[in-house]
């Protein structure tokens, strides 16, 4: 499912912003954008994220709204310090001039504050773990608000394909009544007009009958529609919806191919039209 999610907080006297963006992918599928300072946070990111979202596309973004206060003081060489001193003492002397050696003079030589090396500083996850929870509970929150939408429209789906095996149903018996006519008017077309043997006819229709039989059919799909609501009452149905709609698919293939009837194979039309509109909303369906 699709879903947004931002927070903001301080972290390591900075304060830093955390974006998520998820979509629909069969696995779980990170994509980290962190700045510097954090690349070497990148398995707590990944661990975290895992235990968030159990699938999909999720893109991380990463950044300082105001970085950490980095305090370089630099260091004072001892060694030179002392050195600049005995220099300009020997000057003062070899030239006779007036004036004090002081600490203004001193230090505005050069080398006699040393600055130490750039390093970047070390950012601890346990600061930074709250502002990605934060982000991840705001995603999660707007993908649950997708889901009930989702399973809404699922129910809507299942609710038609209901009504429409419930007119297979009401259909299904007249088709043998049409038959056994038929069959009555070929025979008798066939004998010019004499009586038909009716208990070979009664023979003939019973085997139609039992070939033309969808009850079973209908007793399975509404079982697996009430399958379907069960699951959408559950967590993470995606799975399980997936292999229920196959079932469906299977069951209404079967009436379509003993149809012999335009009502039942218009119903069935609608039943397939339906329940690919069911399979492509599970795929938006974590």
């Amino acid at each position: 499912m699709t879903g947004f999610g931002a927070a903001e907080g301080p972290a390591a006297g900075g304060r830093l912003r955390v974006e998520i963006r998820t979509v629909n992918h069969r696995y779980f599928n990170l994509s980290l954008k962190l700045p510097q300072d954090m690349n070497t946070l990148e398995a707590e990111f990944r661990e975290m994220l895992r235990r968030e979202f159990e699938r999909g596309h999720v893109s991380v973004s990463v950044r300082w709204l105001e970085r950490p206060v980095e305090v370089d003081a630099p260091a004072v060489n001892l060694e030179r310090a002392q050195a600049v001193v005995n220099r300009l003492r020997e000057l003062k002397d070899l030239l006779g001039l007036p004036g004090e050696i002081d600490l203004t003079m001193v230090s505005r030589q050069s080398e006699v504050f040393v600055t130490p090396p750039d390093e970047a500083p070390v950012i601890e996850w346990a600061v930074v773990a709250p502002v990605v929870a934060g982000a991840a509970a705001a995603c999660k929150t707007m993908r649950e608000r997708e889901g009930a939408s989702l399973a809404d429209e699922l129910r809507h789906r299942l609710t038609l394909l209901e009504g429409a095996a419930a007119l297979v149903a009401t259909q299904a018996p007249a088709r043998v009544l049409r038959e056994r006519d038929r069959l009555r008017l070929a025979v008798a077309t066939l004998v010019n007009g004499s009586m038909p043997d009716e208990a070979r006819i009664a023979q003939e229709i019973a085997i139609l009958a039992d070939k033309l039989d969808i009850t079973e059919e209908l007793v399975r799909f509404r079982s697996h529609l009430e399958a379907c609501r069960e699951a959408l009452a559950n967590t993470a149905p995606g799975k399980q919806l997936g292999f229920l709609a196959q079932e469906l698919g299977r069951e209404v293939n079967t009436m379509g191919s003993k149809a012999n009837d335009a009502v039942i194979t218009q119903q069935v039309i609608l039943m397939k039209g339906e329940l690919e509109k069911f399979r492509e909303q599970l795929e938006n369906l974590q």
